[in-house]
């Protein structure tokens, strides 16, 4: 064989591999958000200059950077003029916002309490925020609506479509 057929077929072979085969391409992934750690029956308490503002007691946590993912929350704020309970399934802690989703309980001090299927709380405003139904209970007064925006410090509420069913007194 001659040498200079040698060396063409070596360099053709080497042009059909550069043209023909391509590199794989490697496919970069984007990870979500990791965990930094999971708690498991566990209660996280908020001390300040006032004393214990925040109890919030959970099944299991999984905390990110930036928020808690709670199940079966159980969370209490005892920052303002009256202590605010909330009772989830679920629950986001996030930026001072807990968003609860499923079979809601908020009780207040004064009496003060009602049940929703999905709810916001921003702890820095103080105001639960539920835009699906609700009914809501103050002793035997009680109030059905389909949003409700409910202000803790002031005690002032705001809703859509409301139903109220107001006992009154008799006079003797």
């Amino acid at each position: 064989m001659n040498i200079n057929i040698f060396f063409s077929l070596i360099i053709v072979g080497l042009f059909a591999i550069l043209f023909l085969f391509k590199p794989l391409e490697i496919q970069k992934k984007q990870f979500g958000e990791i965990p930094t750690f999971e708690l498991e029956q566990f209660r996280l308490l908020e001390l300040s200059n006032k004393g214990l503002t925040t109890i919030m007691d959970g099944n299991k946590a999984i905390k990110y950077t930036d928020k808690y993912i709670v199940q079966n929350i159980n969370y209490t704020d005892s920052s303002k003029k009256y202590i605010a309970n909330m009772i989830a399934k679920n629950g986001i802690y996030e930026d001072d916002i807990i968003k609860l989703d499923g079979d809601i309980l908020f009780t207040r001090e004064d009496g003060l309490s009602f049940l929703s299927q999905h709810a916001n709380y921003n702890k820095k405003t103080n105001i639960v925020i539920s835009p699906e139904n609700y009914i809501a209970r103050l002793g035997k007064h009680e109030a059905r609506g389909s949003y409700l925006e409910y202000n803790n410090n002031l005690g002032t509420m705001k809703s859509k479509d409301i139903e109220v069913n107001y006992m009154l007194k008799r006079e003797k």
